[in-house]
């Protein structure tokens, strides 16, 4: 599995927010200054997130970007599925229609890479923001 650059620049954007405070407004174009990240790039970006209601979006003189949870109910998992889709290690694990072997049933590599896919997951979502603002890894 890869974490596209994409969810890599998510994950970073909402822990600038995070770290900014809850319902405190930052401008697009200061995001992508102190984050390094191409403005029209970040802004296809914070859309996924708005949708996902992990930001919201002010309109206005006095607008711009906000968290929009409290850290601590944002996980990592929540982040990179906005950005990516689903967290996945292997395709058959969402789809066993995928399995290379086409076989009826479940192969042993496709049980192998469902517990991992179970892990991770449990690992993504035990790691929430409030712990990345504290230094908790």
């Amino acid at each position: 599995m890869k974490i596209t650059q994409e969810a890599d620049y998510g994950l970073r954007v909402v822990l600038y927010l995070c770290k900014l405070g809850y319902g405190e407004k930052v401008e697009s174009k200061v995001i992508s200054e102190e984050e390094g990240i191409p403005q029209r790039f970040l802004l296809k970006l914070l859309r996924k997130l708005i949708q996902a209601d992990i930001i919201r979006s002010y309109r206005g003189v006095s607008g711009g970007y906000a968290i929009n949870k409290l850290p601590n109910q944002i996980t990592l998992k929540d982040v990179i599925e906005a950005i990516d889709g689903p967290v996945c290690v292997n395709r058959c694990v969402i789809d066993p229609s995928f399995c290379n072997r086409n076989k009826i049933g479940v192969c042993i590599v496709h049980k192998a890479m469902t517990k991992i896919q179970k892990n991770l997951n449990a690992e993504l979502e035990s790691m929430n923001f409030e712990k990345l603002v504290n230094g908790e890894v």
